[in-house]
């Protein structure tokens, strides 16, 4: 696990930066009003906790990342319990333990987003929730910058994206776990975005029941 640790902590220090965070505000209220209060949460990738500190009051989280120097940042400013985890292996987490998980920006980083999803369903507790957010690679904006040969501004441009999702796929992906599904499209273009999702989406949020 050393290796992968060190080469995120190297992406999130130098290439993102401490607290960077996209569209934090808007997925962070999003994501508080979601969970609500009173739930032992799940946060997985949580790196520094800038979108987390949006909805830990209230809840008891559990902080999870590969990058142990931000998980170090989280419990000193917010305070919550943190696990350093590499989620290709075993989490050490007992079935049915939390109400919500968290993964926001975290299924394009994996070389299996279904294990993990399934995962995720087996440590939910019946009834819970699993909300978070992934890129929409092939939105009309970056089907054109990848036509013209560009991946600046596309999610090609993370080398630490190793999967690109489409509406349709990321949707069936989730719908092979978990029966209830609700995708909700974010783009600066709203009307747009409502229509013709499968076009104009930026970031795919999304929340799935057990």
């Amino acid at each position: 696990m050393s290796e992968l640790s060190q080469m995120y902590s190297f992406h999130n220090a130098q290439e993102r930066g401490r607290g960077f965070v996209i569209f934090g505000q808007e997925r962070g209220e999003l994501f508080a009003k979601w969970l609500g209060q009173g739930k032992k949460v799940l946060d997985l990738g949580c790196r520094d906790c800038a979108l987390t500190k949006y909805y830990a009051n209230g809840n008891e989280i559990l902080g999870c990342d590969i990058d142990q120097g931000g998980l170090e940042i989280c419990h000193k400013e917010i305070g919550i319990e943190t696990r350093q985890i590499d989620l290709n292996g075993d989490w050490g987490i007992p079935p049915e333990s939390f109400d919500a998980v968290v993964a926001a920006e975290l299924l394009e980083h994996l070389y299996y987003p279904e294990k993990v999803i399934k995962k995720i369903y087996n440590v939910l507790k019946p009834g819970g929730v699993f909300i978070g957010s992934a890129p929409h690679a092939f939105s009309l904006i970056n089907r054109l910058r990848i036509l013209l040969g560009k991946k600046d501004g596309t999610p090609l441009a993370d080398p630490t994206h190793i999967n690109h999702f489409a509406y349709g796929e990321f949707e069936k992906m989730l719908k092979s776990v978990f029966s209830e599904v609700e995708i909700l499209p974010f783009t600066r273009f709203k009307f747009l975005g409502k229509m013709f999702p499968r076009y104009f989406s930026f970031l795919l949020f999304f929340r799935c029941k057990k």
